[in-house]
C-alpha cells in the first residue's frame, strides 16, 4: 500500500490477473494492511452504495473511540475518493487528499479510524463496496460540509452536485469543531496504538 499525504490513510493497488475468461484479482488482503497500518482490519460490517454522477457522499466519520476504519473500492465505474484529517490537534488537521478508484485499475482506500471520508461519482452510475471496522451506529456518526471553503476540496467542477439532505446540512469544519463534534488526534493515536497491541 501507498500512503496517501494525510496520515493514516493508504491506497492499495492490486495485481490485476487476466486471460481468455476475464480477470482475478485479490482487492482485500488483511496481511497487506497490517504491514503497511501496523494493525489488521477487523471486519464488522460491509456496505455497498449505487450513486449516480455528480454525487457526494460526506464527509463522514465517527466518534473515537471506537471510531470506524474503512476500506473502500469501485467496482463498477468511477469515483473521486477524498480523506480528511478531521483530528483536533494533528500536524495536518484540515489537510485532504483524493484517490481515483475505478473498475479499471481496481485500487482501494485503507482510511484508520478519525479521518473523514467523501467521494463523488465521476462516471453515470458506479458502485462502492465499504469493509468497515463496526457496525453503523447512528448516534456516535457524524459529518462535516464536503463544500465548505474552509476545507477547500477540489471538487471537479464539469459535475452538478446531488448532496443527501444530511449532508446538506451537516456543520462546517469550524462549527463542528466549536461544537466538540471532531475526534482529539491524541485520542485517535491512544486507540490506534490499542488495536497495534490487539
Amino acid at each position: 500500500m501507498d500512503a496517501l499525504d494525510v496520515e493514516g490513510a493508504w491506497v492499495f493497488t492490486p495485481r490485476i490477473h487476466t486471460d481468455r475468461r476475464g480477470s482475478l484479482l485479490e482487492w482485500f488482503r488483511n496481511a497487506a494492511v497490517l504491514a503497511d497500518a501496523g494493525r489488521s482490519l477487523e471486519v464488522a460490517q460491509a456496505n455497498c452504495t449505487v450513486s449516480l454522477r455528480g454525487t457526494i457522499r460526506g464527509i463522514h466519520f465517527s466518534d473515537v473511540p471506537p471510531g470506524q476504519a474503512k476500506y473502500v473500492t469501485c467496482v463498477s465505474g468511477s469515483i473521486l475518493d477524498f480523506v480528511v484529517d478531521l483530528r483536533v490537534g494533528s500536524p495536518g488537521y484540515g489537510r485532504w487528499a483524493a484517490a481515483a478508484l475505478n473498475a479499471e485499475t481496481r485500487c482501494a482506500v485503507f482510511i484508520t479510524e478519525g479521518l473523514g471520508h467523501a467521494f463523488i461519482t465521476l462516471s453515470d452510475e458506479a458502485t462502492v463496496l465499504y469493509l468497515c471496522s463496526t457496525p453503523y451506529a447512528p448516534a456516535r456518526e457524524r459529518g462535516v460540509h464536503p463544500l465548505d471553503p474552509g476545507i477547500g476540496i477540489t471538487w471537479p467542477a464539469d459535475l452538478p452536485v446531488i448532496l443527501s439532505d444530511k449532508d446538506a446540512a451537516a456543520p462546517s469544519l469550524a462549527e463542528a469543531r466549536a461544537a466538540g463534534l471532531l475526534p482529539a488526534y491524541r485520542d485517535c493515536l491512544a486507540h490506534a496504538a490499542a488495536l497495534r497491541g490487539a
